[in-house]
């Protein structure tokens, strides 16, 4: 799912293939040239250079079938390295866009806090000592509601600011679709939107809707999912409704009981349950009804998050590790560990194969 490579397709009826065999014209070929590439395949050559091309490349039957040789899925796939590269949302390993965006005013503002002797952390932040040990209460198993919707609205921030276009689609246009009764400007596409305006925007969704903090890591992988998925880009005319459909879906899929889109509706008192579900139905169309999210890329997101956080001085509340929650995490990581040695117990023991189980023996322990 997600994919859009399609396996047991026709060469027809590829755009790429059809553009590939299609010469300068860009035409597909037909059953025709199909026969004619088959004839010059079987006579060893001789067929033109487009036939030639054709029987090298190993789109022909080998076996004179008389029709096209259906490439295995195997043949289709994309190299890890692209497949990294174009979807950051999918891969635990490649990076995640909203954080290479950030990494051109980052380096601005150390610059400039170089040029100017400015000390680039805050002076009221804690640091750890060897008597007192500060820490945070937020965890990737359970992040900072309010630290993290501030992290998450910095990284749509960023989208937009160091945007590469300004790709859309009209579903998210918020002049073709408004969300308020309030008349749209016309320059409402030239300004961008400023952290506290995204801020609040999201914050009275969650705040409203009772959502969680990992739904809004959740919101950002589908939102870094559809600009990469559809190619287009998070703007100031589509960026309200973008945001909207991400957390949408995100609350349906995290949270045991979703909202519904009519709840939303009585959030924005101005939209209609008719557009919340068109643009529900054009976000999944358009994620290819991708909506998995697999635990690495979960944890990846969310310290990226952390890593933006640190970058912008968005500090996460500290406070001193207290003996109760010392112990309280100590039996947290106990019960991790045993629950890790049990999972490597069964591993072992599925990974015997069945021809070796007579010649196993185990030795008797020895008490001392």
């Amino acid at each position: 799912m997600g994919n859009t490579v399609t396996c047991c397709v026709s060469p027809d009826a590829s755009p790429k293939l059809s553009r590939a065999h299609g010469g300068g014209g860009g035409a597909a070929p037909g059953p025709d040239r199909w026969a004619d590439a088959y004839q010059a395949a079987a006579a060893g050559g001789g067929g033109g250079g487009s036939g030639s091309a054709e029987a090298e490349s190993g789109d022909s039957d080998p076996g004179g079938g008389g029709g096209p040789h259906l490439q295995h899925i195997s043949d289709r796939e994309f190299p890890d390295d692209l497949a990294l590269e174009s979807n950051p949302s999918d891969h635990p390993r490649a990076s995640t866009i909203f954080l290479s965006k950030s990494q051109t005013d980052v380096r601005e503002k150390r610059k400039s806090n170089h040029i100017n002797h400015v000390s680039p952390g805050q002076l009221t932040k804690k640091y750890s000592s060897c008597s007192t040990i500060f820490i945070d209460d937020s965890t990737v198993s359970q992040p900072n509601l309010r630290s993290t919707i501030k992290c998450v609205t910095l990284a749509i921030f960023y989208h937009i600011k160091n945007r590469d276009s300004d790709r859309s689609l009209d579903i998210f246009d918020e002049k073709s679709h408004p969300l308020t009764r309030e008349e749209v400007p016309d320059d409402y596409y030239k300004h961008d939107p400023d952290h506290k305006h995204i801020y609040r925007f999201v914050r009275t969704l969650f705040s409203a809707a009772q959502l969680t903090a990992e739904c809004a890591i959740v919101t950002l992988v589908y939102l870094e999912r559809l600009l990469t998925y559809a190619e287009i880009d998070i703007c100031p005319s589509n960026w309200k409704r973008i945001v909207l459909g991400a957390i949408l879906l995100a609350s349906k899929v995290w949270d045991d009981q979703a909202v519904w889109n009519v709840d939303y509706c009585q959030i924005l008192k101005d939209i209609t349950v008719e557009d919340m579900n068109e643009m529900e139905r054009h976000f999944l169309e358009l994620l290819q009804f991708n909506i998995n999210v697999p635990a690495s890329v979960y944890a990846k997101y969310y310290f990226d998050l952390r890593s933006l956080a640190d970058d912008n001085n968005l500090s996460f509340l500290l406070e001193p590790l207290s003996k109760e929650r010392a112990q309280k995490l100590e039996a947290i990581s106990r019960l991790c560990e045993d629950k890790y040695k049990d999972l490597s117990k069964a591993a072992m023991r599925r990974s015997f194969s069945a021809d070796n189980l007579v010649g196993i023996r185990r030795s008797n322990a020895i008490l001392s």
